[in-house]
């Protein structure tokens, strides 16, 4: 896969902010549909836990992937089977929690201000 990747399987909700809004990440989250529309990141991906394995392919081959749940559980986990499936995946520590925490916007569908749960 081209491109450049991170060497880490975990970043911090700071840097992971910093590669987004960069361009140099695709964001996925991988919680619940009501998680998701109570606030998600802005440009993040929504693609449930338990529904991952059967929509790998809307994944992309050739982008860092930083998967980001609530607090960090899920996330790890997915991260872990995406890195065993050769995909270029890394946590977000902390989750949506330290996304919000740490200032960034969390927003709904609508573009409106979001929260997590």
């Amino acid at each position: 896969m081209p491109g450049s990747y991170l060497d880490a399987d975990e970043v911090s909700a700071v840097r992971a902010r910093e590669l987004v809004e960069a361009g140099s990440a695709w964001l996925l989250d991988v919680r619940e549909g009501f998680e998701w529309q109570a606030g998600h990141a802005p440009g993040a991906h929504h693609i449930p836990l338990a529904e991952l394995g059967a929509r790998l392919q809307e994944l992309p081959d050739d982008e860092q992937i930083l998967v980001i749940c609530h607090t960090g559980g899920r996330s790890r986990f997915a991260t872990d089977a995406l890195r065993r499936a050769d995909y270029p995946a890394a946590n977000v520590a902390g989750g949506m929690d330290a996304w919000q925490s740490d200032g960034a916007p969390v927003v709904r569908d609508d573009g409106s201000a979001g929260t997590v749960s």
